[in-house]
């Protein structure tokens, strides 16, 4: 499979980054995953909340809506065909295992909309011998964009998103993202960046 580096546009306040592919953006988050994991991220992280009865059970509730929006897209050409594309590599991390393959809608990131049944980004692992496996979901916010609605930092039903800050080494914005692992239990919790069991050894493109 041949990754798209297509670039999308994004719309931050009256001005658009035109120019800076996707695969930027989530690298980023590669890039600074050792703040994600550790704590060094300006918000409380979903996996450092108390898990009480009540948040477990809107935790499930979530993977639940989630599974049930992107059941679909078990079959790539249909995400594909609902304009979700591939934007970069596979993901990879040295030591925290791997993200996998980001298929981003460009319209819904655009439209800054919080919403649970419909994610900007699914995330897919190669399998082998060939194919893609669904895997989970992305949800991904501009932090300026979000703010001016006065609504508080982004959650879902319960599940707090990582802050990543600006400047960072793409130039980009500050952003929220919050991964949910719907489809592909992960050890170290639903939520958070990286899936230890997640591999890109199959995918034949670049890993990223």
């Amino acid at each position: 499979m041949t990754p798209l580096f297509s670039s999308i546009r994004f719309k931050v306040g009256p001005f658009a980054i035109e120019s800076l592919m996707i695969a930027g953006l989530l690298t980023a988050i590669c890039s600074t995953h050792a703040m994600a994991q550790n704590g060094h991220v300006h918000m409380q992280t979903s996996q450092d909340q108390e898990m009480t009865p009540e948040r477990q059970h809107r935790a499930g509730e979530l993977i639940r809506i989630v599974r049930e929006a992107t059941e679909r897209f078990k079959d790539v050409s249909v995400a594909e065909a609902e304009g979700y594309a591939l934007q970069f590599g596979c993901v990879t991390g040295p030591d925290a295992g791997a993200m996998g393959l980001h298929y981003v809608n460009g319209a819904l990131v655009n439209s800054g909309v919080l919403d649970a049944t419909r994610p900007q980004i699914v995330i897919y692992e190669p399998k082998p011998g060939g194919g893609l496996r669904l895997i989970g979901a992305d949800y991904l916010l501009f932090q300026d964009a979000w703010d001016k609605k006065k609504q508080g930092p982004p959650q879902l039903m319960g599940q707090l998103f990582h802050l990543f800050e600006s400047p960072n080494r793409f130039g980009l914005p500050a952003f929220y993202t919050l991964h949910v692992w719907a489809w592909k239990d992960n050890p170290n919790g639903a939520f958070v960046n990286w899936h230890p069991n997640v591999s890109c050894e199959w995918f034949a493109g670049q890993n990223q």
